[in-house]
């Protein structure tokens, strides 16, 4: 288990935000596969402020991304932006719209982040990040966390020392991707990062970074001694980590998901996403999906000229029912 605030977690397990990526449908896969918090894409706070009062077809679109179900529960909201004032308006906004936690990022590497003073550019304003962690603190009754990276560059303050300005600002939890913001996501995360700050606070530390396997996100906690791993990259199309983690803790064999298993997740993936946003769109966002489900898979390029052809259900299963039938043939 794992305690943020008030919040008692099922178990250490955490999927990490991404744009583009954690929306409804996959936050309900993750959970579904033993991931005890799952978390939104990527939130403006400004967004949110300026598009509460719009007109409904902007402010459905600009509160898309908080859309929730109570079985993906409990929810972290992940927001962004460079102003105190506006980030505690928008975890206010956030918490009404049904957040467990509210999470402050600050570590995206984005320029377009970055430029407006947000994200990982905050790393090297110390005075604006104590600012915009205290005024959510003050404007938040739920559990607080936030992201951070290794530091802005090697030169300047690491993550050490922010971790420990955060931690006085009465956050509840550090998350800590052990990159530098100069680096994005190239070289290799340096866990010994990880470890240095949990040895520094007395906050939970979540730590995240080239975590691609079961395996590795256990070594992540024994070499670190962090209380939480959080998995971005390695879910993606690989949501069945969550729950092979937790076997292989409890020293039993993990075993890749079945034919049948990856088949069934594929099309339920597809349900999910057609309910969210029609099949229409569904369709477009599942061929990038598909990439993934399928890595690793023998003779993956031959399905993947067939991928840019799925533009509904149907078309779906029929590629589907092709390259599984197949690889079946040829493990028979």
């Amino acid at each position: 288990m794992l305690n943020i605030g008030a919040i008692t977690l099922k178990n250490w397990l955490i999927l990490a935000p991404m744009a583009g990526l954690t929306d409804l449908p996959f936050r309900l896969i993750a959970k579904k596969h033993g991931a005890a918090l799952v978390t939104t894409e990527m939130v403006s706070a400004m967004g949110l402020i300026r598009n509460r009062d719009d007109n409904p077809r902007t402010k459905n679109r600009t509160f898309e991304y908080l859309k929730s179900h109570s079985s993906e529960k409990p929810l972290s909201v992940q927001i962004f932006g460079s102003s105190p004032e506006v980030m505690a308006e928008g975890a206010r906004i956030v918490v009404e719209q049904g957040a467990d936690i509210v999470d402050v990022n600050m570590g995206c590497p984005a320029k377009k982040i970055v430029k407006t003073g947000s994200g990982g550019a905050l790393l090297k304003n110390t005075r604006a990040l104590q600012a915009i962690v205290s005024a959510v603190r003050l404007a938040c009754p739920v559990p607080l966390t936030v992201k951070i990276r290794a530091g802005w560059s090697r030169d300047l303050l690491g993550a050490v020392e922010i971790a420990r300005i955060i931690e006085g600002c009465g956050a509840d939890a550090v998350t800590v991707h052990p990159r530098f913001v100069t680096q994005g996501f190239s070289g290799q995360a340096d866990w010994n990062i990880i470890a240095r700050v949990k040895e520094a606070v007395d906050i939970p530390v979540i730590g995240n970074g080239d975590v691609f396997t079961s395996s590795l996100a256990l070594t992540m906690k024994t070499f670190t001694g962090c209380d939480g791993v959080m998995i971005g990259r390695g879910a993606i199309g690989n949501p069945w980590i969550f729950n092979q983690t937790l076997e292989l803790e409890k020293g039993m064999e993990v075993h890749p998901p079945s034919l049948t298993q990856r088949k069934s997740l594929v099309m339920e993936h597809f349900r999910l996403l057609s309910c969210a946003m029609g099949e229409k769109r569904a369709a477009k966002k599942m061929r990038g999906l598909l990439l993934r489900y399928t890595k690793g898979l023998p003779y993956s390029n031959r399905f993947r000229s067939v991928m840019v052809q799925v533009r509904d259900f149907g078309t779906l299963v029929s590629a589907l029912d092709e390259y599984f039938s197949f690889l079946e043939e040829k493990e028979a």
